[in-house]
């Protein structure tokens, strides 16, 4: 018997999926295309909110492997109780690199050049110019040296930065040199201009930049998330903001969505996306090469790439 692979991309839209299982279409719509029971490989719907995501999860009770289509699977990993034990979660690491880390320099770029000002400006027809800080010669910190990271780094290369300290849970060393360990942060932050946030929300990651974290920040520093808004203590972010001592340019936020009268939308100094990080074009045809080799090796037999842990274990 044929096992049913639920899919959020039309899977005629997919080229070179393999033989096998029966692929149904489903992005969150209110009906499900066929019954959960029969699913074995569930791949998440993109873009949607955490109860669309795991409503079918209780019914498929022949679950044998989740998809995420994001870095981060928190989402899924906060209703895992809702999950058959021996199921393999597998993220999208990889998918989202060159999108994310694409934003993170355009946040970091506009931030440090006042492009909002003078978007503001335009709108108002006001010629007004000011001088105002370069990349270039500007230590930045990354902190999370996973995929995503990695890629922020390569996009930094041709901006004749001062230096790039790398941040992650363990201390390594790579091809571009240390990566510190978080023990070490305390040390490394006073020393930089710019933070990129790029690590996954853990509980060890979860309110890490705190009111602590951001004191040993230097004046006039900018901080750029492109992680999770709850790594960030929003209040904390918020004080420091408001006295003008830094600078901020989110992609997340939290609460997210950030309901409208929230003081982060007009606090000063703070450039707002609202979390679009992985949704370009670059999204969709990395997404599709994922699914095939996953659904590949799935149909063969063979491991899986990605696994972030399996239910029960």
């Amino acid at each position: 018997m044929s096992e049913d692979v639920w899919l959020p991309i039309p899977p005629e839209e997919i080229k070179g999926l393999p033989e096998g299982p029966d692929y149904l279409f489903w992005d969150g719509g209110q009906e499900f295309p066929g019954d959960p029971a029969k699913c074995a490989v569930y791949v998440v719907p993109y873009m949607r909110r955490e109860p669309v995501k795991v409503r079918p999860l209780e019914a498929m009770t022949g679950l044998r492997v989740v998809q995420t289509l994001t870095a981060g699977v928190d989402d899924i990993t906060a209703n895992l109780s809702l999950i058959v034990p021996g199921v393999q979660l597998c993220n999208a690491r990889g998918v989202h690199d060159t999108s994310t880390a694409e934003l993170a320099l355009t946040l970091t770029l506009a931030s440090l050049r006042g492009i909002p000002g003078f978007v503001r400006a335009q709108d108002e027809e006001r010629w007004q110019g000011e001088f105002r800080p370069a990349l270039a010669d500007r230590n930045v910190l990354i902190l999370g040296y996973g995929a995503i990271g990695s890629a922020v780094e390569d996009r930094l290369a041709p901006f004749e930065v001062g230096r790039v300290i790398r941040v992650a849970r363990s201390g390594r060393t790579t091809a571009r040199g240390v990566v510190h360990p978080l023990t070490e942060l305390p040390q490394v932050l006073p020393e930089v201009d710019v933070v990129i946030l790029a690590t996954p929300l853990t509980d060890e990651t979860r309110g890490l930049v705190d009111a602590a974290f951001l004191a040993r920040m230097k004046d006039g520093a900018l901080l750029v998330n492109i992680a999770r808004g709850p790594v960030v203590d929003t209040d904390a972010l918020l004080s420091e903001v408001e006295s003008g001592r830094l600078s901020a340019a989110l992609d997340v936020t939290d609460p997210e969505p950030l309901p409208p009268g929230h003081p982060l939308w007009r606090a000063p100094g703070v450039l707002i996306t609202p979390h679009v990080g992985g949704p370009s074009s670059a999204f969709r045809p990395r997404a599709e090469r994922l699914l095939v080799d996953q659904l590949t090796r799935f149909v063969n037999h063979e491991p899986l790439r990605h696994v972030v842990l399996t239910t029960g274990a």
